[in-house]
């Protein structure tokens, strides 16, 4: 079922708000381009965090952020973004949700479409991960960042949210992970002996400072992978800024820190696709978290429009 796109509309003005513009599309109705276009997918699925002991809410953030993007403004003529709709997670199948927006995300990147994938909580990633990997092929390296507070490293003995890398890192040799905006105190010991023992790497929150720093140990990692995929975990964000999530960060980052590594990484030329996940609107106040992360994906939106013309490699 697709979302209805609705927002302000300025009569008798020149331009465009996101509502305006978003067409919805069914995935195999999407019809391949010559140029790079945008498609956004929902993923309502929060059963891994529940497996990881969370705060559950994470299912309703796709919709709820659609609303907030709709009324933003939207600085260009070609319709480029489609919306397909969302996956739903049904009686807690947390792996037959993932493999679905696996085949969704992979159909959009061969029809020459950037997925924007909303979550849902951040098992989302897991799901984005296989449809990039369906897309690109077993031989290509793919570089996966990660803006975190934690590495989601952990071995259970059932998947959820905080076992993704570990996952993909365990069957997948051609993968390479980089965490970015990590927290010392938000995350156990042996999660680093992990992460050394599959040669993650990672930058502490206390070190994005300078932004040279950041921006060139970004790039040195994503110059080794033929593609790089992007995911947000939102309790990356310090918690004035953004409440709605499940384990928020009282040292957590700050909007604009987000802003520019966000446009830092979608500017790569490797650049693939991008999923935004832990928001959790019942545990949103006067939808601080959304909203910051509508305007994160709205600047995507822009930032990807300029570069549009280049096709995957």
């Amino acid at each position: 079922m697709f979302y209805e796109w609705a927002g302000r509309i300025d009569k008798n003005t020149k331009g465009k708000r996101l509502h305006q513009v978003v067409e919805n599309t069914k995935i195999d109705d999407v019809v391949k381009s010559d140029e790079r276009h945008i498609g956004i997918v929902g993923f309502e699925c929060d059963e891994g965090v529940k497996r990881n002991k969370g705060r559950i809410g994470a299912a309703k953030a796709p919709n709820h952020i659609r609303k907030l993007l709709g009324s933003i403004p939207y600085h260009y003529e070609v319709k480029s973004v489609i919306d397909i709709g969302n996956i739903q997670c049904l009686d807690n199948d947390l792996e037959a949700a993932q493999s679905n927006l696996g085949k969704y995300v992979a159909k959009l990147i061969n029809k020459n479409f950037t997925p924007i994938i909303l979550g849902g909580g951040h098992e989302t990633f897991y799901g984005h991960y296989l449809g990039a990997r369906e897309a690109v092929g077993d031989d290509k390296k793919i570089g996966m960042i990660n803006l975190d507070a934690h590495f989601d490293l952990r071995m259970d003995e059932i998947p959820s949210s905080g076992t993704m890398f570990r996952q993909i890192l365990e069957s997948d040799k051609n993968a390479e992970y980089l965490c970015v905006g990590l927290q010392e105190l938000g995350n156990i010991e042996q999660l680093f002996k992990t992460a050394e023992e599959f040669g993650v790497e990672y930058i502490f929150e206390t070190e994005i400072q300078p932004f040279e720093k950041t921006f060139a140990k970004i790039d040195a990692f994503a110059k080794k992978q033929d593609y790089v995929i992007y995911t947000i975990c939102t309790d990356v964000i310090n918690q004035a800024y953004a409440p709605g999530v499940s384990a928020p960060a009282p040292f957590g980052l700050e909007p604009k820190t987000v802003r520019a590594i966000t446009e830092h990484v979608v500017k790569l030329d490797n650049f693939l696709s991008f999923d935004v996940s832990e928001v959790n609107p019942t545990l949103d106040v006067a939808d601080q978290t959304a909203r910051l992360i509508s305007y994160v994906i709205a600047e995507t939106f822009m930032h990807l429009n300029k570069k549009s013309k280049r096709g995957r490699k």
